[in-house]
Parts: structure tokens; sequence; C-alpha cells
């Protein structure tokens, strides 16, 4: 698609298609000029001056450039590295706007601005050829009735998935899809997802990526992807039809198959730092653009950059050309891919203007005035480096809840005193977003994610076993909340393999029967194992692979059990705390002691307590009593009268659990939980 062109613009950003070729503009306050090189299959380089400058914006139409072209950009300007500047025309640049990459780097000299010997003096080696190259892609495609599933918070279940890793081993997906777009749009695949009850799937980083020099070197790869470099383009290595422009392609129709089957897409973004690095790093594009523009530099030391992601840099979201480069990000990922949300990886990052996170920032109040925007999921992982700020975040913002997370994780692992917390995260976390007004579905509740143990190795290890990432077992979390139960690693042990059964249950029904919106870690329900590795990110294969072969399908039952039991039950999923807003208000939630008795302050600070109850009513539908025993021993719970008749068993971690009516009072073994349903009259 075209548009005619009789002179060029300074905006849009990038490579826009015109009746004469492309219309290339370039933000850069430093440069000097900018050139746009189109290579052509044989490499040969055509170099075109974006004459053309309006304020900081280099522009001009490139004759002869269409859909297909491959190009990169050269900007010359001063080097000047302790003043923050670093031009170096001899290094072929990303467009920070392009919509599709192709090809990898080839490490050595020639992709660093300055000599890796001397950091202050400019390396003139021509890094063409070892860099990827950018792709001119047609905006156009047939999105049919495409439309957004728009499903509300209070009714979502997210799935965090990688995108390769999910069928990458899936023996219905065929062969030469596995691991790509085509093959997550496929049908076995999106079976998986509905049949399982997940409304969205959130997926690890697919914006383009690098592939880091030290890992290759030790022969691993970039799993995770959390090395951006291309804000606007899939990334090529996930298309089956290739890198050359067809991943945009392929990426819209998994969209368009996924939103057919009623799943959203959310993106995790990495938006914080990029893949440059700090001032030892190569120069790929934003650092030999306009660096000081692009990255927080150290105030009286240019030099060095200012960096809370642990990166070596953070983007500078207090300059207009680096927010304006996420903004129209965001708005491209929604308008051109039809993408329904983003999970903002170290988000806190994105909020430091003047150093110190700041609710009020230009960021935050970008996307609340958004147009577009406004109406999409918005997640963040509320820290970086320098802070944590959950609860920190605006009103129509949900938040990845760390506390979620270690607080189930301690209460079933039986550690004392977390009666009190253990509740508050059951109701949706009021401790954290009552205060604000804010509700349950502020919560992003998860036990498991992509970083750390996954649910079955939470309950098959004491210790990581980091040993294949290559760095001698010192990398990752050391404080896992974890319990091997009394083995370490898979073992034959019936015993030890019930109590690991009965615990992932535990863990799993404490996410999925709490208010919040519950996040599961892809492969949890199959009881994926990646051995003990807790930091795989660096693990591109059978480590991190889903393992279908070895499924646990009873695992997979349970858990399809719970989210349809969450999915008919309102009083499993409430859109406020304790009772909805308005003046004639009911208290829908009662938390009981397993005497059926109220908790007294002492109660809650009794090391010897392991057990409570949560009665949890909704007008008009079932009620749901939710007992939960982390003790060492059987707890005799007395049975709250059933709003509505007699209770019937839901659910338990305990395959020997039985209830018979009327039931006063029911014996919950060590280590376990019982769901109690008592069914709305006429029901």
């Amino acid at each position: 698609m075209t548009v005619a062109a009789s002179r060029s613009l300074p905006y849009p950003l990038g490579a826009a298609l015109v009746d004469e070729g492309v219309d290339m503009a370039v933000y850069s306050e430093t440069a000097d000029s900018v050139e746009f090189c189109v290579f052509d299959d044989d490499g040969t380089e055509t170099r075109t001056a974006l004459t053309q400058r309006t304020g900081h914006v280099f522009h001009g139409i490139v004759p002869g450039a269409a859909v297909g072209t491959r190009y990169g950009l050269r900007v010359h300007g001063p080097w000047d590295p302790a003043n923050g500047l670093r031009h170096n025309p001899h290094k072929l640049l990303l467009d920070p706007h392009a919509t599709a990459v192709s090809g990898d780097y080839s490490w050595g000299q020639e992709v660093f601005g300055h000599d890796q010997q001397n950091p202050d003096e400019m390396d003139t080696s021509d890094s063409a050829g070892r860099t990827p190259l950018c792709v001119i892609t047609d905006p156009a495609f047939d999105w049919d009735d495409d439309a957004a599933p728009l499903t509300p918070l209070a009714e979502s279940v997210i799935y965090e998935v990688h995108v390769k890793g999910f069928t990458q081993t899936h023996p219905d997906v065929p062969e030469d899809i596995r691991g790509s777009y085509a093959g997550l749009a496929s049908p076995a695949a999106i079976k998986h997802l509905t049949d399982l009850g997940a409304t969205a799937v959130e997926l690890i980083p697919v914006q383009q990526f690098v592939q880091d020099s030290h890992l290759e070197e030790k022969g691993l790869r970039n799993y995770w992807g959390y090395n951006t470099i291309g804000f606007f383009a899939p990334h090529g290595d996930y298309a089956a039809a290739g890198d050359t422009g067809a991943q945009v392609n392929e990426f819209k129709e998994m969209v368009k198959a996924l939103h057919a089957a009623g799943l959203e897409v959310i993106l995790d973004v990495v938006y914080n730092h990029t893949a440059e690095g700090n001032h030892l790093g190569p120069t790929l594009s934003f650092k030999g653009i306009d660096n000081e523009a692009y990255y927080r530099l150290v105030e009286g030391e240019k030099g060095n950059y200012f960096d809370t992601t642990g990166t070596g840099n953070s983007v500078n979201v207090s300059h207009p050309a680096a927010l304006g480069l996420i903004m129209d990000s965001l708005r491209y990922w929604v308008t051109e891919m039809h993408v329904d949300g983003f999970r903002f990886d170290l988000a806190t990052t994105l909020t430091r203007q003047g150093g110190d996170a700041d609710l009020h920032s230009a960021f935050l109040t970008l996307i609340q005035q958004d147009p577009v925007l406004a109406p999409v999921k918005m997640i963040a992982e509320p820290w970086d480096t320098a802070g944590y700020q959950v609860g920190g975040f605006p009103a129509d913002w949900s938040e990845w809840n760390g506390k979620f997370r270690d607080d189930v994780r301690g209460f079933w692992h039986g550690n004392a005193s977390l009666l009190s917390t253990l509740s508050e995260r059951v109701l949706g976390s009021p401790d954290v977003y009552e205060a604000d007004r804010r509700s349950p579905l502020s919560s992003v509740n998860f036990v498991t994610a992509h970083d750390g143990f996954t649910l079955a190795d939470l309950t098959m290890y004491d210790e990581k076993h980091n040993e294949a990432n290559g760095e001698d077992n010192n990398d990752g979390e050391s404080d896992n909340q974890s319990t091997n139960n009394g083995v370490e690693g898979p073992t034959d042990d019936n015993e030890v393999n019930e109590r690991r059964e009965r615990m992932r249950r535990n863990l799993l029904a404490t996410l999925l029967l709490s208010a919040g919106v519950p996040m599961i870690l892809g492969g949890d329900e199959l009881g994926r194992s990646q051995g003990g590795n807790n930091n795989a990110y660096c693990q591109d294969d059978e480590i991190s692979w889903f393992d279908w072969a070895n499924a646990d399908t009873d695992l997979l039952a349970f858990t399809r059990t719970l989210l349809e039991l969450r999915r008919e039950n309102p009083a499993l999923r409430p859109a406020w705390f304790r009772q909805a807003p308005g003046p004639d208000a009911v208290d829908t939630v009662r938390v009981l002691r397993a005497d059926a008795e109220e908790f007294t302050d002492a109660d809650w600070t009794d090391d010897d307590a392991h057990a409570l109850t949560f009665v949890l009513e909704h007008d008009g539908a079932d009620a749901c009593a939710l007992l939960l025993n982390a003790a060492a021993n059987g707890v005799e719970f007395t049975v709250p009268a059933a709003p509505n008749g007699e209770w019937e068993l839901a659910a338990s971690s305990d395959p020997a659990q039985q209830v018979a009516a009327p039931v006063s009072t029911l014996i919950v073994r060590d280590g376990s939980f019982t769901l109690l349903r008592s069914p709305a009259k006429g029901a």
C-alpha cells in the first residue's frame, strides 16, 4: 500500500511507502547528516542522503525503494564519547521504526563504534555484512471480521507462554511450523488453550531481539528475548515463513486465529533498555543515532550510562524522542498488529524521569490520555533494580503482584505467622490496593513465572541447578521458598511423589481461587520441569521447551476443573474486596479460623496456626467455602453453615477427601485444601 507524495514529510518516523518510493524520516538532535543505505541481494550498497531537515528530523524520499527493500542507516556527526556523542558513519544502524528485521549479528570489532582496546577512540571498520538489515513491509492485510475479545479483567485468565517453547515438540502441530507464530495459531495449540480455560496468552518477548555474544561463545542462546533492538518488528526467528518480511503477516495471522478462538494477545514488552548495553557495548541503532536522546546518561559523566535495569543502559523516558518512540510502538502493535495489551518489563524504570519513580510521569500520563491505548490491558512489572513499586501504578493498570507469589509459597511451605498476609492475598491484596480505591483486579496473581522455578520444580528441588548456564550455578535466585519433599529431583518414591502432587494442587488452587487476575506459567498445568534450572533464559532446548510426551494429564484435568469452577462461580472472581461500592453493600467474604470462629489479633500471629477458612458469596450465585491447611498434620474444620442449603465437594488436593451432607465438621489432611460449594437456590 502506497500513498502519493509530492514532497517528503517529517512524520511519521521510519519508512513510509509513497508512489515515488519511500519517504524516510529519522530523529536526531546531534547528527550532521543521515544516509539511507539499500542493499541488493549480492550485498551491493547504495546510499541516499536524507537532504531535508525539519526540526530535529532528517527526511527525504528514496526513489525506487519498495516492499522487500533491505536497508540500514548511516549517521554522520561528532564523535565525543565523554560528552555523550557516539556518531560513527562506519556502523550500519537499524532504523528504530523498522517493522521487520532480517538476519543476525556476527560479533566482532566491526559492530562496535569504539575501539575495544581504546574505548575513547572511534573504530573505522565497516559493520555492513555483519549486521541484520531492516526490511520494508506492506501494512496491507486482510483482517476480515477480526475483533478484539475485550475480555473483562474479572473474567481473565492469563497464560504466560514462550512462542517457540510451547509448540517446539508438540506432536499434533505440523513439524514445519513448530516453534513459530504459525505453530501457536495451529488448531492443536489453540485447543489446548481454550480447553484449559485461558482467556489470554501473554507472550514472552516477541519484539526483535539480539543474541548475546557471550552466550553464543558458550553455545547458548538468548531464549527469553529480554534484549530488544526493534520495537516495531516481530522477532524473525519465530516465523516459519522466514525473516525477510513475511514474519509480519505470520504474526498477524496468529493474532487473527487467537482472536477467532476468543483469546486475547498480550505482549511482554521491554522498553526500559535495549541490546546496546553500556559505554562498552555495541553500536547497533540508537547509540549511533542520538545517544543522549535515547539513553539516560550519568549527570556530569555523559560517557557513562545511568542504569536501573541491570543491563547497562536505561531508556531516557524524560526525552520526547525516546518517549515518542515508545508511544509510536505501542500504538503500532494495537492498530496494525491488533494486540490486546502489554506487560511492561521493569515498568518502574519507565516512570523515572528525574531518577525517582513517579505516578504522574509523562509515560503514564500519555498512556492514560491516548484514545488508542487507554482501552487496552496494561500490566506493570512494578519494580526495577532501584525499587519495588507494587501498588504504585494508576488505577486502570494491573500489576504483577510479587507479594502474592511470596506469601502463597511461604504459606504452603509451612512458614510461621503467615495467616494474615495469606488472607490478604486470597482476597485480592486489599492491604496493597484498597486504600487507593483500587480493586482486586489491579493484582495479577502468580506463583510461578518464566523467571524462577516451574511449579513442578518448586516441589522437587531445595536448591537451584543452573549448571547448564555456564556460570557455575551462581546465577538465578537462591531463595525460592521451594521444597524437594525429601528427595532432590525426580524419584520413584510414591510417598514423596504424592506429597509433591498435593502441593502442586495446593499452589494452583490458591492461585486460581483467589480474587484478582490469575496468571499461569505455561506448562505448569502439565507438570513441566526444567530440571531445577530457575534461570533458563539461555536454554533454547529441552530444558525450556514443553515436554508434551510426558505431560501430567491428571494435573491438566485438575487445572481445567479449577478454571471451570472459577468461570462458573462469580464468588471466586469478585470485582471488589469484601463488598462492592455503594451505601447498601453487604459483606461477601468471611475469613474464619478452622473452628469457624472469628480471628482475634493474637490468632493472626500464632506461629502454630496454619489453617483458615474463607466463605465467599455472591448475590444469586453459588457460595463457596475454601478450607486451607498448611499444617504438618490433619486439622478438623468446623464447617460454617451453608448460605444456600448444603455444602458439596467441589475440589480438593486430597483424592481421598469425601463430603457427605449434611456436613458440620471436616478433617482436611496435612498440606491440603478443600473447596466446598453451596449451589444457589433454584440452580
